[in-house]
């Protein structure tokens, strides 16, 4: 059976158009599929106040610069743009609505079947994001609360709860800064924070992106990195024991590797802590009628509970023997490199520089290896339509 292309590359948002730009640069025939009917869904499903934490001057894709009228961090709406330009830039023609329900090795070969059709390909890269699946915890009680309970993914902004009580779970970046935009919404907000914690600033002194610090740490063991960190987070972050939290027992650069996970980059919900606009609590317990009670017994009325707990990959909703390549969450252990015959990630590393550096890096990589790889590969070539 002949192949439809040498390189399938599934997703359309900042991973899978890097990678096709790439690709398509080496001279290497590929085709990109995508699930949603435009390119950057992920980005366009964030909530209104979303801006990059990376700085727009390393947040770049392969062969094209972010504005500098942008400012230093792009908006979630500068974002979407940004990826709308980059794919028109390079000639890039998705196949959209064409979600991959299944994919796996056959006979020396990829089969991807997307909602019209079966692609066989050489190669496929798996750029769908690290956050495709919301994860939602479900507590005893949960079913009869009669408030509303949503994920951080459906949150949009803090007007519909202004001057309600609303619980937000997790201490993650999207949590905070959705505690952050319901207080400046005026709702009464509550956080539940079950584990440790680690709190860098977004901005050292105002100035510098903590980022481009964990640029020039990046070479250094994280627990090098962490010790030499440490006076700076003191200096601008201080105790979070002082406003409830507990710390976690090693730094962020070691958190990063270990459980890979980025800490807070506070943009002010450290403050409002402090202020007592945002109260804290442990994790919850169950759900009663009209809000929880948490493990320290403490009960709580709630308007509304938003759900800060994260998302995974899951690859196990569609790659045959995702156990071989994927932790138990169904997340790739690899990103940028052949995770099997064939078979590439990009944009699944959680990484102390920031995540569009991470792809523009793994896009290179991933597209350098198919095209060492791909004896026709020519650099005047140019992608297929299908």
């Amino acid at each position: 059976m002949a192949l439809d292309a040498g390189t399938l590359v599934v997703g359309a948002s900042a991973a899978g158009l890097a990678t096709a730009a790439q690709l398509q640069a080496r001279g290497v025939g590929f085709e990109v599929v995508e699930a949603g009917p435009r390119v950057a869904m992920a980005w366009r499903g964030h909530y209104d106040r979303l801006r990059l934490h990376t700085p727009r001057s390393i947040s770049g894709l392969p062969g094209l610069a972010m504005p500098r009228s942008w400012g230093q961090y792009p908006s979630r709406d500068q974002v979407v743009r940004y990826l709308e330009v980059y794919c028109r830039h390079f000639g890039l023609q998705p196949h959209f609505d064409e979600p991959a329900v299944r994919v796996a090795r056959v006979d020396g070969a990829w089969e991807t079947t997307t909602r019209s059709r079966v692609w066989r390909t050489r190669n496929v890269v798996l750029a769908t994001g690290r956050t495709r699946i919301p994860v939602r915890p479900v507590w005893p009680g949960m079913g009869g609360f009669v408030g509303k309970v949503l994920h951080s993914s459906e949150y949009r902004n803090g007007e519909p709860w202004r001057g309600r009580v609303v619980l937000v779970v997790g201490f993650g970046n999207s949590a905070c800064e959705q505690a952050l935009d319901l207080t400046e919404h005026g709702a009464k907000v509550h956080l539940s924070v079950r584990s440790p914690v680690n709190v860098v600033p977004r901005d050292v002194l105002g100035v510098v992106p903590v980022l481009q610090l964990g640029i020039l740490m990046r070479p250094l063991p994280p627990v090098v990195a962490d010790i030499l960190a440490a006076p700076l987070v003191r200096l601008t972050v201080g105790d979070v024991r002082r406003v409830g939290l507990r710390k976690l027992a090693y730094g962020p650069n070691t958190q990063i590797a270990r459980d890979h996970h980025i800490p807070l980059l506070d943009i002010g919900t450290m403050a409002k802590l402090r202020s007592g606009e945002i109260a804290v609590h442990p994790g919850i317990d169950h759900f009663t009628a009209t809000g929880v009670v948490f493990d320290d017994d403490a009960s709580l009325d709630l308007d509304a509970v938003v759900l800060g707990t994260g998302y995974r990959a899951g690859f196990d909703d569609f790659l045959v023997g995702w156990e071989a390549v994927c932790d138990e969450s169904g997340t790739p252990r690899q990103s940028g490199f052949e995770v099997a015959p064939g078979l590439y990630c990009c944009g699944k590393h959680v990484s102390p520089a920031g995540m569009l550096r991470e792809i523009a890096l793994e896009s290179r990589r991933v597209a350098a290896a198919i095209a060492s790889s791909t004896p026709t590969a020519t650099s005047t070539s140019a992608p297929t339509t299908g």
